[in-house]
């Protein structure tokens, strides 16, 4: 009987030995827990082995993961794109900041425009915002957009819109019809930053709105105040009764979470778990887990300061809020994110994938449960605005700025 537990032992330690990628420069601090550190800043890199990470799938067999693992392709140009959704047929919405929404198609690299889209509030942070479909758009063709809209006074706040998309049969264009405003971001207040006005819908078909301080800050602790908090909605912008704080009214009835500063990414993983990013002041850029009816801490706690230097009590100092899963300081100035359920890169199934814009890079994030880290960085060499998944599981890229390119990556060859 020894030969078979000789055996059974062997696949033991070759099963534990399972490479992991290179963490290449991050700075990161990893969620709190019995094993980790609560704060590990440029963290020495782990070594893999000398093979490189491998992947299998299903009875294949496994598979070195390249080294980068991807090629990188220019496709189209836009001025200051912000977000992009994917159509059903394969082609491309992306909004522009100063006001346009862009029809392209990703195959022949053609760009053209969709027009009715709403009057933008155009300047600072401030303009055209995300642009997402309606699940069961196939039937009803709804289109739900964000931007920022002028108020009265010079102030300003973030909206959500939805309409009907009509494509014209030239293929290169289209326009939006029957427009209703379902949400606004109240109160409007001076100032041209920190909307937020990332939208998502979830498995259950209720809509999520990032709704950042507008640079307000307390406002962020305010029930009836929109600012700060993560919203929840039904399609048609009315408020599910099963909300948090549905039975308080107003504003308050909208609410799924309180005390954010400005998120700028939103995603569900393969679990159903709902994550956020958001921007810290000096330092402190968050990744959290959204947990129903919470209080994240902003701008009570944070794991940054103020710019001027003022320093700002760290989440430890006040374990009644929410603390961050990761968090990032010096900042990598997080923009867009998705979770990637796709098969063209296999090894980066159920991963995260943040747009870095201070960082110039896309920040990998590897999840495990209700824990979070940063797992590697690709540098980009420009300011990455949005990420998005296509339908064949290629990853998709946007560029921030004037002459912003879309992006597609692809697996190198292994």
């Amino acid at each position: 009987m020894r030969v078979p537990l000789l055996l059974a032992c062997c696949l033991c330690l070759t099963a534990c030995q399972r490479a992991t990628l290179t963490e290449e420069g991050a700075h990161v601090v990893l969620a709190s827990s019995a094993e980790v550190p609560t704060h590990v800043a440029g963290a020495a890199p782990a070594v893999a082995a000398a093979e490189g990470p491998r992947v299998t799938g299903g009875t294949q067999p496994a598979r070195a993961v390249p080294d980068p693992p991807f090629t990188s392709t220019p496709v189209a140009t836009f001025n200051e794109p912000w977000a992009m959704t994917f159509l059903p047929d394969g082609r491309l919405l992306v909004t522009e900041k100063s006001g346009k929404l862009r029809l392209a198609n990703v195959a022949t690299g053609q760009v053209g425009e969709i027009v009715g889209v709403p009057a933008v509030a155009y300047g600072g942070q401030g303009g055209f915002g995300d642009v997402v479909l309606h699940p069961r758009f196939a039937d009803n063709r709804w289109v739900y957009l964000s931007y920022a809209e002028a108020g009265s006074g010079g102030t300003r706040g973030a909206a959500v819109a939805r309409a009907t998309l009509q494509l014209d049969a030239s293929g290169n264009g289209g326009s939006l019809s029957n427009l209703q405003v379902i949400w606004r971001q109240l109160p409007k207040v001076n100032g041209e930053g920190h909307y937020g006005h990332r939208l998502a819908f979830g498995a259950d078909r209720k809509l999520w709105i990032t709704s950042s301080d507008r640079q307000a800050m307390t406002p962020a602790q305010d029930l009836q105040s929109a600012l700060g908090k993560l919203i929840r909605l039904n399609d048609d912008g009315s408020v599910p009764p099963d909300n948090p704080f549905a039975a308080q009214g107003g504003i308050a009835a909208q609410v799924w979470t309180l005390g954010h500063r400005n998120m700028l990414g939103i995603a569900f993983d393969g679990a159903g778990r709902l994550w956020t990013h958001e921007m810290g002041p000096a330092g402190g850029d968050e990744l959290n887990l959204i947990e129903r009816g919470t209080n994240y801490g902003w701008p009570v706690v944070s794991n940054g300061d103020h710019y001027g230097g003022e320093p700002i009590p760290d989440h430890p100092t006040r374990p009644d809020f929410n603390a961050p899963e990761a968090w990032w300081t010096p900042v990598i100035a997080p923009a867009g994110f998705v979770i990637y359920s796709g098969n063209l890169f296999p090894w980066f199934r159920g991963k995260g994938f943040i747009g870095g814009l201070a960082s110039q890079a896309l920040v990998e994030i590897e999840f495990d449960g209700t824990q979070a880290r940063e797992a590697r960085r690709y540098p980009m060499g420009r300011r990455i605005r949005e990420v998005e998944q296509g339908p064949d599981g290629a990853l998709w890229l946007l560029e921030d700025g004037g002459g912003g390119r879309l992006l597609k990556l692809t697996p190198n060859p292994s």
